[in-house]
């Protein structure tokens, strides 16, 4: 989340350039185009929630990748390798075991649930897992008030990107993103969302690698690069560069472990059409991202290159690295591709957002009380409009309220559901009370350290982050009660949930 804050506390450039609001706009007509097809074929709450009859393997991987990075690998990334040089890289690293631990830990076991059990929410999986509906439910409030500060940041920063490019003014930006989005979500489901992740998953891929070329051949190579920062700050460029080890090793730890938490993520596992497909999973999203975050990497160190030799001025902001960078060095077209990408990026996350909201909403909560909701399908959209609309006035509150919504969100998501989930769907000795007393912990100290820090009443020393501390204390939670209830673990499985843990 840190490039959305950058992007949400500041203002782009004017980027209002013909080429670039053309590319702009084609990019919305695509996206609309997508939206319609899909609502002529979402005719269930299975269609809406889960696509249906599934999805292959590119589309699941290009769609994973899309929710993954956001609009945080093209803004606020650079600007952060730019400010913090290497340590900064730490955050990326771990996309090189997370793709294969998650498909490992997580990726099967839901896709067999879904077959075995019809689920269709992430929520529904830690339900059956222990047999507990009280579990379900409160994972599905965790869910809940992460999604809602989540969408809340990213339909600001999406706003941010309207004005610069069109000039709207931010509030009638963040409206039209709101109501662009909502069309092709609330009509076509997740079937417009997963296809139009696969459209912007391929821009986002495309347009990373060619402007890492750029930036290479801006800086004179890789090794020019290096002589040049160097010179003028080595701290920059040493191991863990400005961060220091703890605040860069965290990094690594909450964004590695806790990519196993991340609904909109995992919750596209359950659409896989053919599970076996499911080795060359970890390969795919890894060279995916690999590609999507070269322009994090290169961008950031080459701007720090440019402005050590006195080629641009020292920036007002980290977060300007990449818009003053593409003005600058790469031609129009491409800068309009780049720019089309971060507002792909972060659509295409609210939408996944979206979506699991709503079927937490209208799903999960209600299954926690023992109901259901009849006529799915329409309760499901409206449910993702009163979530996108409260999303949108919040997003308009001031600055500050907007920064603590969004900040604990990943964390919030890792330490709520990464102990439940990821662990307890490989460990049989886990039970229903861990699980509860887990998600508890993780939504209590992860908002309760968040709002302390927001109105400055006490923050953990540096280097420590509230979400990897969170996490680690839902972790030891969730291992210490179980161990206390262990007596009741066989209970708390079925014996359909024994042959999916065990497959």
């Amino acid at each position: 989340m840190t490039g959305i804050m950058g992007l949400i506390q500041t203002s782009l450039p004017r980027l209002a350039q013909p080429t670039i609001a053309a590319v702009a706009l084609a990019y919305f007509v695509i996206v609309a185009a997508i939206g319609v097809w899909a609502m002529r074929r979402t005719r269930t709450a299975n269609d809406f929630f889960a696509a249906g009859d599934g999805i292959g393997l590119i589309a699941l991987t290009l769609a994973a990748m899309s929710a993954t990075v956001s609009g945080f690998a093209f803004i606020g990334g650079p600007g952060l390798v730019y400010l913090s040089g290497m340590g900064a890289v730490f955050l990326t690293l771990s996309s090189s075991v997370t793709a294969a631990m998650t498909s490992w830990v997580l990726a099967k076991r839901l896709r067999l649930l879904a077959e075995v059990r019809g689920l269709i929410t992430i929520p529904e999986a830690i339900g059956a897992r222990y047999r507990s509906p009280a579990a379900q439910g409160w994972s599905a409030i965790a869910i809940l008030v992460a999604v809602i500060g989540y969408m809340a940041t990213n339909i600001l920063a999406l706003g941010v990107v309207i004005d610069a490019v069109f000039g709207t003014g931010l509030t009638l930006g963040v409206w039209l993103g709101m109501l662009t989005i909502l069309a092709y979500s609330a009509t076509g489901g997740i079937l417009a969302g997963v296809y139009t992740d696969v459209f912007q998953g391929t821009l986002m891929a495309i347009a990373s690698t060619l402007v890492f070329v750029y930036a290479l051949h801006a800086g004179g190579g890789m090794s020019a690069i290096s002589r040049t920062i160097m010179a003028s700050d080595p701290e920059f460029l040493a191991p863990f560069g400005k961060l220091g080890a703890g605040a860069a090793l965290s990094l690594f730890f909450v964004f590695g472990v806790g990519t196993m938490g991340q609904p909109h993520v995992l919750h596209k596992y359950y659409m896989l059409r053919d599970p076996r497909r499911l080795k060359w999973y970890p390969l795919l999203m890894t060279a995916t991202l690999v590609m999507t975050m070269l322009l994090f990497f290169g961008v950031g160190v080459t701007v720090k290159a440019l402005v050590a030799s006195g080629r641009m001025p020292a920036l007002a902001r980290p977060e300007e690295a990449t818009p003053l960078f593409l003005l600058g060095y790469t031609p129009m077209l491409l800068a309009g591709l780049v720019f089309a990408g971060v507002a792909a990026a972060i659509m295409s996350t609210v939408n996944s957002f979206m979506n699991i909201g709503a079927a937490a909403l209208t799903r999960d909560l209600p299954a926690a009380f023992g109901k259901r909701v009849g006529n799915e399908l329409r309760w499901g959209r409206i449910g993702t409009v009163g979530i996108s609309l409260l999303a949108a006035w919040l997003a308009l509150m001031p600055g500050a309220f907007v920064a603590f919504l969004g900040i604990f969100g990943w964390g919030l998501f890792a330490s709520t559901l990464v102990p439940a989930l990821a662990i307890g769907l490989n460990w049989e000795g886990a039970t229903r009370e861990g699980a509860i007393a887990s998600i508890v912990t993780g939504l209590v100290v992860t908002l309760g350290f968040e709002t302390m820090a927001a109105i400055n009443v006490y923050r953990f020393p540096t280097g420590v982050t509230v979400s990897a501390f969170s996490l680690v204390l839902s972790i030891l939670v969730f291992f210490g009660v179980s161990w206390m209830t262990r007596a009741r673990a066989a209970a708390a499985l079925d014996e359909d949930i024994v042959l999916v843990m065990r497959a």
